[in-house]
């Protein structure tokens, strides 16, 4: 992605939270737009950034898609109706969405992480989930390898100039 695509990509949309590990641990074969069903205070506490995407994963069940273990904190000017941090929270996606995404995991090793919770240019608060594929303790070895000779690549080149 060049400079001036991520300056157009934060133009689009504010990101609340990403999930750094999900890179780490899976490879990431195809990624889709999802809409999250939210109650109460829980915008705000996202708008605040007070959500952790760490350990969340989703699930299909009944023909519906729920994010797990996706925390997000009480608002912190809340009463004493704000929501559980940890509930399961629907996604909103397409039919055929959702049929590709259930025929895909059914797949040897494949699973639904989220990415990133960021707010549309409209206001809305969206999920990037990826269909990934768990990486083996090698391929982490490997791309932290690649990943550290590229950085002595740009190193050295910076130096020559």
């Amino acid at each position: 992605m060049a400079k001036g695509d991520k300056e157009k990509d934060s133009e689009r949309y504010k990101i609340a939270a990403t999930n750094r590990k999900a890179y780490h641990d899976y490879a990431v074969e195809e990624t889709f737009e999802a809409g999250i069903v939210l109650r109460g205070t829980e915008v705000k506490s996202i708008r605040e950034g007070r959500v952790n995407l760490q350990d969340s994963f989703a699930a299909i069940k009944d023909g519906e898609v729920f994010l797990h273990n996706c925390h997000i904190s009480p608002y912190s000017h809340g009463n004493i109706m704000n929501h559980d941090p940890t509930r399961s929270r629907k996604l909103l996606l397409h039919r055929k969405e959702i049929n590709k995404l259930m025929g895909r995991t059914q797949q040897k090793g494949l699973t639904i992480v989220p990415l990133k919770i960021y707010f549309s240019k409209r206001g809305q608060a969206k999920v990037e989930i990826a269909l990934a594929k768990g990486k083996k303790h090698y391929d982490r070895r490997e791309s932290i390898k690649s990943r550290e000779a590229g950085r002595e690549v740009a190193r050295a080149m910076k130096e020559r100039r």
